[in-house]
């Protein structure tokens, strides 16, 4: 494998990004760890979502090299299980909001594919693929439709920028949606992976120029300089993401984007 160009960027100067990526022999991964709506920390150092991603990233690197798909979503469902007490298991089966959870896409050099884990895309020889959440694209238009709601009303784009106050409006809807957490949709969370919702690429052993990448930018691009200037495209025209690209947050005043991202582009 040749490594083209990598980053990992946090959202704000001031916090620690729950992206990561990995590179070892035999995988290259990107994961994603999902913005805790939790009242409960796993650690007081670390958000659940770094804390999630963390375990994924350490799985991963010690997993044996042909490990495959279904393998490893049981492997590294074990290794975060290992972080709830036992007595906390029946409330986080009905809690899934409560759970830490990372998504990712892994590629794996000895088995030639690559594994989407929850919300992630990629680019193949130039063309995406995605695993995106079911519920996400709906609360994104709720969500847009109460901005546009209070700036009619006078609030102003930098205000909402320092305050999304349409976000609190989707939470409950998102808490909800969340109850189908690896039922209707795959996440990496402690709890048993539908592999009907993993999307499996496989490769033939031709070389194929692969980008990898959190849901961070919402435009892949093939190279990381075409993705980042479309990412600051997107803030500069639509800080509050409720045009062309509709999210569930803004980009917030002070911080470089949305949400965390990581983007890593090779040959393999």
């Amino acid at each position: 494998m040749q490594i083209i160009e990598q980053a990992l960027i946090p959202k704000s100067p001031i916090k620690k990004s729950e992206d990561g990526i990995v590179v070892t022999p035999d995988f290259v991964a990107v994961i994603d760890g999902s913005t805790s709506k939790a009242k409960h920390r796993y650690s007081w150092f670390s958000s659940n979502g770094r804390v999630a991603m963390q375990l994924v990233a350490r799985t991963l690197k010690r997993a044996p090299k042909d490990i495959s798909m279904q393998q490893f979503c049981k492997l590294v469902t074990r290794e975060i299980s290992k972080k709830y007490r036992h007595g906390d298991l029946p409330y986080l089966t009905e809690h899934p909001e409560e759970r830490m959870a990372a998504s990712a896409v892994v590629f794996s050099r000895v088995r030639r594919e690559v594994w989407m884990i929850g919300d992630c895309q990629c680019l193949v020889n130039g063309e995406l693929y995605e695993n995106p959440k079911p519920y996400e694209a709906q609360l994104a238009e709720q969500r847009a439709s109460e901005v546009n709601r209070l700036l009619a009303n006078g609030t102003t784009v930098d205000q909402l920028r320092r305050e999304d106050t349409a976000r609190p409006v989707i939470i409950p809807h998102m808490l909800e949606a969340m109850k189908q957490q690896n039922v209707g949709y795959s996440v990496i969370d402690g709890f048993p992976i539908p592999l009907s919702h993993v999307r499996l690429l496989p490769l033939t052993f031709d070389p194929f120029e692969l980008v990898l990448a959190s849901d961070g930018y919402p435009f892949l691009r093939p190279t990381l300089a075409e993705s980042e200037a479309a990412l600051q495209e997107q803030i500069a025209n639509d800080p509050l993401n409720i045009g062309q690209f509709k999210a569930t947050k803004a980009c917030k005043e002070g911080n470089n984007s949305f949400d965390d991202r990581a983007y890593i582009r090779f040959i393999a």
